[in-house]
């Protein structure tokens, strides 16, 4: 008997003697966890009310790569957290830049909700160069009160914006659904475009599994996601970021050391072939998609994205439709060549002067828990 039948046999029979101790244990996330998706409360300060707001924007691994300055009175100067990039599945921090879009865009629109005005000014110090973010600010954020600043409905959508990950029903999106996301972002000057109907949607799905199996099976993309792995109660309670996974069988699995997130699995290994099953089974299920092209691949196109993304996202919300970001195929590290170069072609993106920023499955999906936030406080810049 080969060493690795031998072992999965052995963690089986482990797994199978625990699991009568593990039938009242629940999957869902700690209270802890989640205490940000209940609101500001009776916050007094105006720009911690808001940002209570930006800090449950959607980002890339939930590494909520945000740090904000409120030392100068009435101003808000947002960085990049740059001890939480993801260099190897993003190494030129593209998506971490989009996500500082997603946060001003979440904070534009509770400032207008608190009726304030907001002047943004984008890399004050100068923009980021096109392969490495740095030190200098993303953003400044001017608070000026103002009772004829127009309040936005999509407002009312940010504590129930979660990003879905789970099958989709096999309903089809309408286009009054379509046109209403393409409404809340058309003055963002981006290429928006949505398929839900015909044999394309095979070749989108033929992509998104192939990326993904890409970054399964090359081990240092796989390591990075394991570094961010939140696994059981007390690791998403403290860390209240990553990617958290609190089901009993991966939680016994931990404890009784049979899951060494230290190594990279084989590309053989159940823990790969059982991922890669369960995320093609949910990409078959897809009957839409979504993305944003844009001219030009600048920190302040790339920003304007994240923005656009958001209002996209919370529109859908509104619609009762979920979102789930297909990042794999859009990364830039080698192994991702062919299906880079694919999904630009399929959504007729000339790669030498276009960039496909975002493309995500959309469709309609049971409800799912919000993902962990580490709280205002926890990204404000001390004095």
């Amino acid at each position: 008997m080969k060493r690795r039948t031998s072992l999965q046999l052995i963690g089986g029979g482990l797994v199978f003697a625990a699991a009568p101790m593990l039938t009242a244990c629940s999957s869902d996330l700690p209270p802890q966890a989640l205490v940000a998706w209940q609101g500001p409360g009776n916050e007094t300060d105006v720009r911690k009310w808001i940002l209570s707001y930006a800090i449950l924007a959607p980002n890339s691994h939930n590494l909520q790569s945000w740090r904000v300055d409120l030392r100068q009175q009435g101003i808000i100067t947002l960085y990049c957290d740059t001890t939480r990039l993801l260099p190897e599945t993003d190494p030129y921090s593209r998506q971490i830049v989009m996500a500082q879009g997603t946060f001003l865009e979440l904070l534009d629109l509770a400032a207008r909700e608190k009726g304030f005005r907001t002047t943004i000014e984008l890399f004050p110090q100068g923009e980021f160069g096109p392969k490495a973010v740095d030190q200098r600010p993303v953003a400044r954020v001017r608070l000026e009160a103002d009772a004829s600043v127009t309040k936005d409905p999509l407002f009312a959508q940010i504590l129930r914006r979660h990003t879905n990950r789970e099958a989709y029903e096999a309903r089809p999106v309408l286009p009054d659904a379509v046109r209403a996301i393409q409404t809340s972002v058309a003055s963002a000057g981006l290429q928006l475009g949505m398929l839900t109907q015909g044999d394309a949607l095979q070749q989108h799905r033929a992509i998104a599994k192939e990326a993904w199996r890409i970054e399964m099976i090359t081990p240092r993309t796989i390591l990075e996601s394991y570094k961010v792995l939140r696994v059981g109660p007390e690791e998403i309670a403290k860390h209240r970021d990553g990617l958290s996974v609190n089901a009993p069988l991966a939680r016994t699995l931990v404890s009784l050391g049979l899951f060494d997130r230290s190594k990279a699995p084989t590309s053989d290994d159940i823990a790969v072939t059982s991922q890669i099953k369960d995320f093609n089974a949910k990409i078959d299920s897809t009957g839409a998609f979504f993305w944003l092209v844009t001219d030009g691949n600048d920190r302040t196109t790339q920003v304007n994205a994240g923005r656009a993304y958001a209002r996209a996202q919370l529109a859908a919300t509104a619609l009762g439709l979920s979102m789930h970001p297909l990042s794999q195929a859009l990364q830039e590290y080698p192994e991702q060549a062919k299906p880079y170069a694919d999904i630009h072609r399929m959504l007729g993106a000339d790669a030498a002067r276009q960039t496909v920023q975002m493309w995500a499955r959309l469709g309609y999906a049971p409800a799912v828990q919000p993902s962990p936030r580490r709280g205002m406080a926890s990204h404000l810049i001390s004095a």
